[in-house]
């Protein structure tokens, strides 16, 4: 119990939680989590999910549960089980299960029917939802299991059913994609980012692991996560930044993650990025200084029709015939942009704080430094 032993030890278990919490995926680790902050993380959420899922089967009983898919997602409130339908036994589901985030804006019975809409949005790059429902606390939607994964997967060589911190956290070989590849994937998520914005539907959740692969055609996933409330994957960075203020600017700025771990095969170190390695090509450089770099994060984000303009995303040539649907009732229409202005107005408000907090702590440091000592002295 040595005094100076103890204040050895408390920093280096300092350094050892300031090394975890600046990794992004561990970080927002449950188990992290619940050692920093034991009164918030203390509930059983797969126990919760499981409790909603079956009262849901009650007056649902064609489908059947397989096993449940543990921790194949970052999010702790969010649970996965493998499904199937009782008369189709051979087909495999995906059920999604996620309580309400602290962006939900929306009234109950405007929630409840935005996601039953889910199932009629039809887009060649958005992933088919096959069933959705609502509750006033949480949503429950049912999708295709896909045995190949979602981008993030292609790029780490990911199994899908493995939990998210093996897949990801630790890559044994770090390889970025062709540079073919990179234009494709990245002009068609543009594409569905754009159809969804000109819907007025709010996005905010852009990132590899939200990009299924189907063939060589990317597909969108949890579009219902804005509608839930949910914070997004990048939050803690566009969180820093107070000209990423609207939900274009905060998708665009995802997309520049998204092209980086396309490119390089792993996540930028920090951001901003103040140079980047060598790229397959200027163009994709050019993009990523657009979304990534200390400019941009200051000065703000480009729309993203300038970056489908951008040479690297203009000469794709897109093969579908398939034409987007997705009938927002009028009504409906006007809640989303309410509870999209309400979304916007709390992230200004967060920047702000971080921005008052950095300046704060700036000034004590100065102040408590040695030569102001020595100056008050």
């Amino acid at each position: 119990m040595d005094r100076e032993f103890i204040a050895e030890r408390q920093k280096g278990l300092q350094n050892y939680l300031n090394v975890i919490t600046t990794n992004h995926i561990l970080s927002n680790c449950e188990l992290v989590k619940k050692f920093l902050d034991p009164n918030n993380y203390s509930a059983n959420y797969t126990e919760i999910a499981l409790q909603q899922v079956s009262m849901f089967f009650r007056s649902e009983p064609k489908w059947e549960v397989v096993e449940p898919l543990k921790d194949i997602g970052w999010r702790i409130r969010k649970k996965y089980f493998l499904m199937k339908i009782k008369n189709q036994p051979k087909e495999r589901l995906v059920l999604s299960w996620a309580d309400l985030g602290p962006d939900k804006y929306l009234s109950d019975k405007d929630f409840q029917c935005l996601i039953k809409l889910l199932p009629s949005c039809l887009h060649p790059y958005i992933y088919r939802v096959t069933f959705a429902t609502a509750n006033e606390s949480s949503a429950l939607l049912i999708r295709m299991f896909n045995e190949k994964g979602t981008l993030k997967d292609l790029i780490y060589k990911a199994k899908p059913k493995d939990p998210f911190l093996k897949k990801y956290c630790n890559p044994k070989k770090i390889q970025g994609l062709e540079l073919q590849q990179i234009k494709t994937y990245g002009r068609q998520i543009l594409e569905v980012l754009k159809f969804l914005h000109d819907k007025g539907f709010p996005y905010g959740h852009l990132h590899a692991s939200n990009v299924m692969l189907d063939g060589d055609t990317c597909r969108l996933l949890d579009l219902e996560n804005s509608l839930l409330g949910l914070p997004s994957f990048y939050r803690s960075y566009f969180s820093q930044f107070r000209k990423i203020n609207t939900l274009e600017s905060v998708d665009v700025h995802c997309f520049g993650h998204l092209l980086y771990e396309m490119t390089y095969g792993r996540p930028p170190d920090s951001v901003p990025v103040d140079s980047f390695p060598p790229a397959p090509s200027m163009a994709v450089v050019a993009v990523l200084e657009s979304t990534l770099s200390c400019e941009a994060c200051k000065n703000g984000m480009p729309t993203i029709s300038r970056l489908l303009q951008m040479p690297l995303f203009s000469d794709v040539l897109l093969t579908t015939s398939e034409k987007p649907q997705f009938k927002i009732p009028t009504k409906l229409k006007e809640a989303l942009r309410i509870a999209k202005e309400c979304i916007e107005k709390r992230l200004i408000e967060e920047q702000k704080q971080i921005h008052q907090h950095r300046r704060l702590t700036r000034a004590q440091s100065h102040h408590g430094s040695e030569e102001e000592r020595k100056k008050k002295k």
